[in-house]
């Protein structure tokens, strides 16, 4: 199968997004398939205001329209709403085709974070650019039905996986030496230093031993300034920062804007137990159901206090962060993902549909 992938968010960016879409490209390849990546990196850019090291296309239109034409694929999904999503999108539409989109990323919750922009006008835009999507695909039932609830319509639930064989299970905190002699409890974040992350109810948290920040961003320095306690080690290569998961003794997400969280399931892979607050991606991750309680949780703890979730995972066997992570497999991902994807050039299914076309 050809297919063309297209997403705004590409390397050298880093982040869950594009983690996410490498690990589905390496996974289709293997089984056989073209998956053609149309990304930022191919076009004329220009930074992402307020985010460094986030690259946009510059009006791509003519550009990746030339590349479709040539490509004539046949399935074509749209990962990303941004300038290239927008971009195919327009495309589609103008050639008659059908083609599906995922829901990564709250961007509405960014925009209000960042500069204030009402979140009703944001889902209304986001519903807009959906809506005539084969296929939207979710990774939470949570964020399913808070989109449901906001009008969106032919959503699948497709969650991630996580590699296991590069995030080694490690039975105990280990060493990392490049960060020195470090007092434990060590509990680590690890994500873009940004608006939506809420990195700030971690760094503030009264808790003992180290905390240790992997990433960068448009409040790095700034808080870098506030915090000058914390150990902060920027961005590292995927097999230097499974070293760094394997040292901490609790991984701590504070966000509550993402709609996954694959660095969690990273972390659990080797063994480092989460804490995270009670919303839609850790709920996914670790299981939870009932979001006032910290029981039900598997490997790790959630709760509206993030310090008395600290103290819970803390007590977490690494054996159970681990084989909770275990569950989350690559391969039952990109199967699901297969299910979804329609035929490009066939009329596209209406939302009433009982059923989707499989493309294996």
């Amino acid at each position: 199968m050809k297919m063309a992938l297209i997403t705004d968010a590409w390397l050298p960016q880093v982040n869950g997004v594009v983690t996410t879409l490498l690990e589905l490209q390496s996974a289709l390849t293997l089984e056989g398939h073209q998956v053609h990546v149309l990304q930022p990196g191919q076009f004329r850019t220009r930074p992402c205001p307020g985010y460094a090291g986030i690259d946009l296309a510059i009006r791509p239109k003519r550009a990746l329209w030339a590349m479709l034409d040539a490509l004539e694929p046949e399935v074509i999904h749209i990962a990303t709403e941004g300038p290239l999503g927008w971009a195919a999108r327009s495309y589609c539409l103008k050639r008659g085709l059908a083609f599906t989109t995922a829901f990564h990323t709250k961007f509405p919750e960014i925009l209000n974070a960042a500069v204030k922009i009402p979140l009703s006008w944001g889902y209304a835009l986001f519903r807009h650019f959906h809506k005539p999507s084969s296929g939207v695909m979710v990774p939470t039932e949570g964020v399913l039905t808070m989109l449901q609830q906001r009008g969106f319509r032919n959503l699948r639930s497709w969650t991630h996986g996580v590699d296991t064989s590069m995030f080694e299970f490690r039975d105990s905190a280990r060493l990392y030496p490049p960060a020195g002699e470090l007092e434990r409890p060590v509990s680590l974040f690890v994500g873009r230093v940004s608006y939506e992350k809420n990195i700030e109810a971690f760094l503030q948290l009264d808790i003992p031993g180290t905390k240790i920040v992997c990433g960068v961003g448009p409040l790095e320095n700034g808080l870098k300034a506030r915090y000058p306690g914390v150990r902060w080690l920027g961005i590292l290569a995927r097999d230097e920062l499974a070293k760094v998961y394997a040292a901490a003794d609790v991984f701590v997400f504070p966000s509550h804007a993402d709609t996954f969280g694959l660095v969690m399931l990273e972390a659990m892979a080797c063994g480092t137990p989460v804490a995270a607050f009670p919303v839609d991606g850790p709920r996914e991750v670790l299981g939870q159901s009932n979001p006032d309680t910290m029981g039900g949780a598997s490997g790790g703890a959630l709760h509206d206090d993030l310090q008395l979730a600290f103290h819970a995972a803390l007590k977490t066997p690494r054996s159970e962060a681990r084989a909770r992570a275990m569950t989350f497999s690559w391969s039952a991902a990109t199967q699901s993902f297969l299910r979804y994807l329609v035929p490009a050039r066939q009329a596209a299914p209406s939302v009433a549909a009982s059923g989707v076309t499989q493309l294996t």
